[in-house]
């Protein structure tokens, strides 16, 4: 009987023959690209409050903890820690045995001169006031570090799961000084290999791992597509494995194509408002701010914006973040909207400008629908649609109220700390005004300041809880915004790809990323 030889038996023993050595066939390399809507602006993750920067960055950096995919705290360079009884002191044990992708150990002094950075004024860092409350760090042994508050933070350890306090290694961080956003050297599954601003970011396995097993994928590529039309075009070509966000007008579509998944996460923390200039008449009054909130019709925002991918919110911090106070609704009632216009001195209404911080198609949609609502309350609004460089210039680097021109503004916020601090802190108290953060409604009121300082005072969950709900429900009263809608979290990946998922405050987890072949 003839013996069949298969063909990789063919090859080796023609190799034999003619004297040649052998090797296996290459394993397929796993190259996986994700599409992603905005350019990359740094790759320093203390210099920045993007989250999509943040959220790429964690394929090179890690921190002492994370975010899981629920927004669950889990320990990664960390493996223990202790909180003293007064909140101030907070003692972590670290992983043994980890390198940074240069070779550097990872070590309790490589977590002091990260958190020195930050927490110095001096280094103007966008992420100085998560780190301000920092009065010192110190080495207790190579695998121990101490960190000292200033005063009680209870949200510190929220803080430093967030992937703005991930690892740097000190001998790049002293390599590169302040050009290390252009140079990441972390502990992550991955090591950087090129970035192309406005292009893509591309990084590779990293052997040397300390999590064994992990990555699974050979490299990744976050490609920037800002159009939402090409965004959802190359998952379909195949060009890219993963798209965020994904056109909600076309999500019925994408489903259809039986290599696609296409999913609607509902647990999304991005909510989306419109601030109003409470400096400025007639927005200083309260009865106009109410009448806005009650001349929008919010659930149909959700279905002409959002193609109904989105929840009217029923209070300041959205549902799914620690200490989120339920409050509302603010119900549509044209009618109650033209008498509080009619009490307060407008009863002709008046007109307005409004700002849109971003020009994508949804925030287009969302701005026009808004003019539209406004309009039939006797309140006439020019609408004009901010780049980037505009929303900075205008809004965000503005030093003193008086000179604000930003009057209606619709904008978006996640509590990325998973904690109703950073819902608060950032948007709504007195020392946020531009330029330090976001309160671009300019909105102060000592009870709700006073609230937030005491509720960050206490470890005391059930007392904190009762601060953050008469915090909230002073500002849903005051209505500093209007009060819109959280949008869902809708994303397409290749049915080959796992293991990836978005967070609901719009970060990435692609702690097990894998891709079949």
């Amino acid at each position: 009987m003839m013996k069949v030889l298969r063909p990789t038996t063919l090859m080796a023993a023609a190799a034999l023959a003619f004297g040649v050595s052998v090797t296996p066939l290459a394993h397929a390399s796993k190259d996986v690209t994700f599409a992603v809507s905005i350019a990359l602006e740094t790759l320093d993750p203390y210099n920045t409050n993007s989250t999509l920067n943040q959220a790429v960055g964690k394929a090179y950096y890690e921190g002492l903890l994370e975010f899981d995919k629920d927004l669950k705290i889990q320990k990664v360079l960390a493996t223990d820690y202790d909180i003293s009884d007064d909140g101030l002191v907070y003692t972590f044990k670290l992983r043994p045995g980890v390198k940074f992708h240069d070779g550097t150990d990872f070590n309790a002094e490589a977590v002091k001169i990260n958190f020195d950075r930050p927490a110095n004024p001096d280094n103007r860092l966008s992420r100085y006031i998560q780190f301000s409350v920092i009065d010192k760090v110190d080495v207790v042994d190579p695998l121990t570090v101490k960190i000292t508050l200033k005063k009680p933070f209870s949200a510190f350890l929220n803080a430093l799961a967030h992937p703005a306090a991930m690892m740097i290694s000190p001998a790049a961080l002293a390599k590169y000084g302040k050009e290390i956003g252009f140079h990441p050297v972390g502990t992550g599954p991955f090591e950087f290999v090129e970035w192309k601003p406005a292009e893509y970011l591309k990084v590779k396995k990293f052997d040397g791992y300390w999590n064994q097993g992990k990555p699974k994928v050979d490299t990744l590529t976050f490609r920037t597509v800002t159009d939402n039309n090409t965004r959802a075009a190359v998952v379909q070509t195949g060009e890219a494995h993963f798209a965020f966000p994904v056109p909600f007008e076309q999500a019925a579509i994408l489903a259809k194509n039986d290599k696609l998944d296409v999913v609607d996460h509902k647990n999304s923390i991005m909510t989306r408002y419109m601030s109003m200039n409470t400096k400025v008449k007639p927005f200083d009054d309260p009865r106009v701010r109410q009448a806005i909130n009650y001349a929008i019709n919010k659930e149909a925002l959700a279905k002409v914006a959002f193609n109904g991918y989105a929840t009217v919110v029923d209070g300041v911090v959205p549902q799914g973040v620690d200490f989120a106070a339920k409050t509302g609704p603010w119900p549509y009632d044209p009618a109650k909207a033209r008498q509080l216009l009619k009490e307060a001195g407008y009863e002709k209404g008046f007109e307005t400008t409004l700002w849109s911080a971003y020009n994508d198609g949804t925030s287009v949609k969302a701005v026009q629908f808004l003019q539209q609502q406004l309009a039939q309350v006797g309140i006439k609004t020019s609408v004009e649609v901010l780049e980037s460089g505009q929303r900075v210039q205008r809004v965000q680097q503005v030093q003193k109220p008086e000179d604000a021109k930003v009057r209606l503004y619709y904008a978006g916020w996640s509590s990325s700390t998973g904690e109703a601090d950073w819902g608060l802190r950032p948007l709504l108290v007195t020392e946020a005004f531009p330029p330090v953060l976001n309160n671009v409604s300019y909105y102060s009121n000592p009870s709700v300041d006073e609230g937030v300082k005491e509720a960050l005072a206490t470890t005391d969950r059930a007392k904190k809880g009762e601060i953050y709900d008469k915090v909230q429900q002073t500002i849903w009263n005051d209505a500093p915004w209007a009060f819109l809608v959280t949008q869902n979290n809708v994303y397409v990946k290749s049915k080959n790809l796992s293991g990836v998922y978005v967070e609901p405050d719009t970060s990435f987890w692609f702690g097990d990323i894998d891709l079949k072949q």
